[in-house]
């Protein structure tokens, strides 16, 4: 019997079942040295070159670690202990290898080295693989037998010899073709509404109108990028249907939407393949409509007693209409400022609804507020001006009952100054009792000066008149409150000036404005040549866009001193002359059309006299008087007809003692189109305008208007007279067609004329180029 202690004749099922044991015996074994050698200190591990010596300096060798350093302590991750009672014990009694002596390691070697070898004897008498005949080659190092053996070969062109290379063909690879960036790879689809006519037939709105207009797949014109964009349109226009069958009273209406495919076409022979038509679908089944039942108004008593119910245009039975509900209550959120109440608010709509029936129940709260009159005028901020100035734009007083439109003419008022950057005017309780249980309210002006001055240009053309240009530098508020200081100059193919003005606006007044002019002016027309000076004084009261009055005024005074030539009948030559003119002026004017700018109905009237006296030698006295009368009448919402005439006379001196300046002429764009500027009337021998002391004008137009552009035709006719009375003989007429560009401050102008019954000398044509109606 062999002693186990010396034995090497091991079973290798033993030495399995121990290597458990081992590997748990060296973990304990190394853990106990670890724990030991951390304990004291540890001379560097000697360096051993594994890299024999080169001289290549490419290849650099590892540095070993300094003599005598000191490497950190490593504390174990788990103590020894709780390794300990980690390992489960292991009874011997269960495996008796584990009770076993472990052989040495040179036994161990000796064993291992001879087990290949017997497993190479029995292997060699192996049959070499093969995969249908074919046998398996060996690997490159010759061994066809290894640890780790090949993979199964199951395909026998794995295991054949590769062809010859010369005789190896080689077919290029063929890549399809990228689509082209501009193919048209879009869906077309069609819209299909059903259903909609009967809730469309009971309504004062073209609901399929409305809804082809707000349509995401109308909008689409039939077309996307793919079905998925079709079916997110038409889910869009789904909801889009819900909400405008619900603002016209159909809030039970069901709304479907579907995407019907189409059978394809058939396809032909060398076309591409044909898509299926698609058609979005929404089918719409509408239901009841409901109608007002009965309309509660929740406000306090008014005066008068029925302003709120008498001022609210719905009605008990109506259709519950969303934009005449809203339209509603925006009338009585206006209403009530306007009569009195400026805090008054208009509260949360409710609506209850009885789907059995189709009726609804509206309930309306009004806060009216206290019932207040104007009283007094505050302002803050950055002042153009202070609240005096402000009352006098303010066509209101104190004490009258407050009215919301005269806080927005107020506020209008304001703006057209031109002085400010912002400007608000807003009402503020006082609590101050102003009798018949109303209070006094004060208006709270905050302003926000904007910068005074400003740069201007305009330009104008007309046959006989040439190019004329126009700039000005205005500093609107030198002279607090509204003192503007203005130099103008002009530059034209017939006229050049420069001239200033000290102007006060809402002088004392609203709209009316005080005038200080100094002017030089040099004009070269075929009536005559002239250097003028003029200082003139004026105050007028005159409508403005925001407030157009039915009866304006101005009166003044002016000191002419102008050199003008003029034709010597008796010579026979053109002569210069210097005049001296003092004169005043008054007009007085009429309006009862429904336009500043751009009248469509009504009339208008102005009546002028100028006294004058003409100093030239000898003093002539005189009188320049003029009437100007024009009428407007609306055919239809876009035809207007319009009709202007103007007399006018000089009494009290003969011709030749008058400056040619101050005599009446006639023709050019603001007179008689179609003929060149000051062209018709008295001539002199080389066929040039001497004017005279009476004219007679007419003009007829017809305008249509569509958005904001206008067309017109229209006829014009005038003369004028040597004598101080117009004969209305003789008279010359001129017919054209204008265009227009209606804008914010009025029409642009564009005319073309051209004379009747032409004469030698006279344009064949004459343009007009302008801002504002002719007349």
């Amino acid at each position: 019997m062999q002693n186990p202690e010396t034995s090497s004749d091991y079973h290798p099922a033993r030495l399995m079942r121990l290597r458990p044991v081992l590997i748990v015996s060296a973990s304990i074994v190394g853990l106990a040295g670890t724990a030991s050698a951390s304990a004291q200190p540890v001379a560097p591990p000697e360096v051993v070159p594994t890299v024999a010596p080169t001289s290549d300096p490419a290849i650099a060798a590892p540095t070993p670690p300094p003599p005598g350093v000191a490497f950190p302590e490593v504390a174990p991750i788990i103590s020894d202990e709780e390794f300990e009672k980690a390992i489960p014990p292991i009874p011997v009694e269960d495996d008796p290898e584990l009770d076993r002596p472990l052989e040495t390691i040179a036994e161990f070697e000796k064993r291992q080295a001879a087990a290949p070898t017997a497993a190479s004897d029995s292997e060699a008498d192996a049959p070499t693989p093969a995969v249908d005949g074919v046998p398996i080659p060996a690997l490159a190092d010759g061994d066809a037998v290894e640890v780790i053996g090949d993979a199964p070969i199951t395909d026998s062109e794995l295991a054949a010899p590769l062809p010859p290379l010369e005789n190896f063909d080689v077919e290029p690879v063929e890549f399809a073709e990228a689509e082209a960036d501009d193919d048209d790879v879009s869906v077309a689809y069609a819209v299909q509404v059903n259903g909609l006519a009967p809730a469309d037939d009971s309504t004062d709105v073209d609901l399929a109108d409305l809804f082809g207009d707000l349509s995401a797949l109308y909008d689409g014109d039939g077309k996307a990028d793919n079905a998925a964009m079709v079916r997110a349109r038409l889910t869009a226009d789904g909801e889009l249907m819900q909400r405008i069958l619900a603002s016209e009273g159909y809030y039970d209406a069901v709304v479907e939407t579907r995407i019907d495919r189409g059978e394809r076409e058939e396809r032909q022979e060398g076309q591409p393949r044909q898509r299926r038509p698609i058609t979005a679908v929404i089918d719409v089944t509408p239901g009841t409509q409901y109608r007002l039942a009965e309309i509660i108004l929740k406000a306090d008593p008014t005066v008068p007693p029925n302003l709120i119910a008498d001022n609210f245009p719905l009605s008990v039975g109506e259709p519950i209409v969303a934009q005449r509900v809203q339209g509603a209550e925006a009338a009585i959120a206006l209403k009530l400022p306007e009569e009195g109440y400026p805090f008054a608010e208009v509260g949360q709509r409710d609506i209850l609804l009885d789907g059995a029936t189709g009726d609804g129940v509206y309930t309306l709260p009004i806060d009216i507020g206290k019932r207040s009159r104007f009283g007094g005028i505050e302002t803050t901020g950055d002042l153009a001006f202070d609240a005096e100035h402000v009352a006098v734009l303010a066509r209101f007083k104190r004490g009258e009952l407050y009215d919301s439109r005269k806080v927005d003419d107020l506020r209008q008022a304001l703006v057209a100054t031109g002085l400010f950057a912002t400007v608000a005017a807003e009402p503020q309780p006082t609590g101050e009792s102003a009798g018949d249980d109303t209070e006094y309210v004060t208006m709270l002006v905050t302003q926000q000066a904007g910068p005074p001055r400003t740069l201007a240009a305009s330009a104008g053309y007309g046959t006989g008149e040439g190019i004329r240009l126009e700039g000005s530098w205005t500093h609107r508020n030198l002279l607090p409150p509204e003192g503007a200081l203005i130099f103008r100059g002009v530059v034209g193919t017939q006229e050049q000036g420069l001239g200033a003005t000290l102007r006060r606006s809402n002088a004392g007044r609203r709209d009316r404005t005080f005038e200080l002019v100094a002017e030089a002016t040099r004009s070269n027309y075929n009536a005559f040549e002239a250097i003028t000076g003029r200082v003139a004084a004026r105050v007028s009261y005159d409508s403005t866009p925001i407030w157009q009055k039915k009866f304006t005024y101005a009166f003044g005074a002016e000191l002419i001193a102008t050199s003008e030539d003029d034709y010597d009948f008796t010579r026979g030559t053109r002569d210069r002359d210097f005049y001296t003119i003092f004169g005043l002026t008054g007009q007085v004017g009429m309006d009862r059309t429904d336009s500043l700018l751009d009248p469509t109905r009504g009339f208008r009237a102005t009546a002028l006299i100028q006294p004058e006296g003409s100093l030239a030698g000898q003093f002539s006295p005189y009188a320049r008087t003029r009437l100007d009368v024009s009428g407007y009448y609306p055919v239809t919402d876009n035809i207007v007809l319009a009709g202007r005439v103007r007399v006018g006379s000089i009494l009290g001196a003969a011709r030749e003692r008058l400056a040619p300046s101050r005599r009446f002429y006639a023709g050019g764009g603001g007179s008689v189109r179609g003929f060149g500027y000051q062209e018709l009337g008295p001539k002199d021998p080389n066929d040039d305008p001497i004017g005279g002391r009476s004219v007679a004008e007419a003009a007829f137009e017809g305008r249509y208007r569509f958005g904001n552009f206008g067309v017109v035709g229209f006829v014009d006719a005038g003369q004028v007279y040597r004598g101080s009375a117009p004969t209305f003989s003789d008279l010359r007429f001129g017919a054209g067609i204008g265009a227009r560009y209606y804008t914010n401050f009025g029409p642009m102008r564009l005319d073309v004329a051209t004379p009747i019954g032409r004469k030698p000398g006279e344009a064949l044509v004459s343009v007009y180029v302008s801002i504002g109606q002719a007349f």
